[in-house]
Parts: structure tokens; C-alpha cells; sequence
């Protein structure tokens, strides 16, 4: 029976693993705290990751998301809830490596088998010449309204004068 589960649950990590298609970065998990204790599975956590912008260096996103436990959880099959926390901050001298648009994709990550995604975003506020981020869920059939912002202001690091964001949008 134990040998049958695990076929089941390399079989659906591995069509998991190709419907999201590879990424661009994996987040680095920083630490998972239990929620939820289960006697004979794992149980629920909050786990809280990190990952570096890929196009704009200097900045870098830590998020908490919840993980399900249980044989669902376990097996890959439980559809992950959509309450994620986003905090992003300047942490060196912020170089731009291209241009981007409003709205561009920084991470991008499945939440349920087939219908759910988790997506972090960055827009520029011109006005205030900084960086917006945004994490939120979104189904095919419907939507989540769930979401969290983070704000990084380019400042001055050292001697460097912070870039405009304003000169690496697209157009």
C-alpha cells in the first residue's frame, strides 16, 4: 500500500512539475511553523520564502503562504488557500537589468492542481519613484480577491543615486 501511494505522489508531483514548466527561480525557503497538528500526517505550516526580483537587482520579496497537511496535502491534491502575505524591500544598490511593464511577472507559482496560481507582480509608481509589488491568487473559473502589497522606494545606497523607475518601463 505504502509502496502504491508513493507511485501516486511521484506521478502527480511529476505532472505538476510539467504543467508549471520550469522556472525562471525557485524561492528559497527560509522557515515553516506548524498551524495545524495532525496525528498521523504532516501537518498544516505557514512557510515563509524568499526570492530576489530577476530583473531588478538589489531588491528582494519574502512571502508566508499557507501549506496543507494531511494525506490531500501530502499527495499534492489539496488546493492551497489564497491568504499570502508579501513584504519586499531594497537590500543593496538597486540596478535594472531590462525594461519592464506594469504589472510584469516576478514569480509565479501553481496552487492546486490545474485551477489555481499564485502570482507576484511589479508596477512602478512614477510620481513617488518606487517599486509596487503585489501577491495574489487567481482561479480559471473564478477569481481571488485576496492579495498584499508591498512598496520598495529606490533610495540611495552608499554614494549610488538610486535609479528612476520611470526610465525602465516600457512604453
Amino acid at each position: 500500500m505504502k509502496e502504491m501511494l508513493a507511485r501516486i505522489a511521484l506521478a502527480l508531483a511529476l505532472t505538476a512539475g510539467a504543467a508549471t514548466g520550469a522556472a525562471a527561480q525557485e524561492p528559497d525557503l527560509i522557515f515553516k511553523k506548524s498551524t495545524v497538528w495532525r496525528a498521523l500526517t504532516p501537518d498544516d505550516k505557514l512557510a515563509v520564502y524568499g526570492l530576489d526580483d530577476p530583473v531588478v537587482e538589489g531588491v528582494a520579496c519574502h512571502y508566508t503562504t499557507p501549506e496543507r497537511g494531511g494525506i490531500s496535502g501530502t499527495l499534492g491534491m489539496a488546493e492551497e488557500v489564497s491568504d499570502i502575505s508579501l513584504a519586499c524591500r531594497q537590500v543593496g544598490p538597486v540596478k535594472f537589468k531590462q525594461k519592464f511593464g506594469q504589472g510584469d511577472v516576478v514569480f509565479s507559482e501553481r496552487r492546486s492542481l490545474i485551477f489555481k496560481k499564485m502570482q507576484i507582480v511589479r508596477g512602478c509608481d512614477v510620481k513617488r519613484n518606487t517599486l509596487v509589488y503585489m501577491v495574489y491568487s487567481d482561479r480559471v473559473i473564478e477569481g481571488s480577491p485576496k492579495n498584499s502589497t508591498s512598496s520598495v522606494p529606490l533610495m540611495p545606497w552608499g554614494t549610488e543615486v538610486p535609479p528612476k523607475c520611470a526610465e525602465w518601463m516600457n512604453s
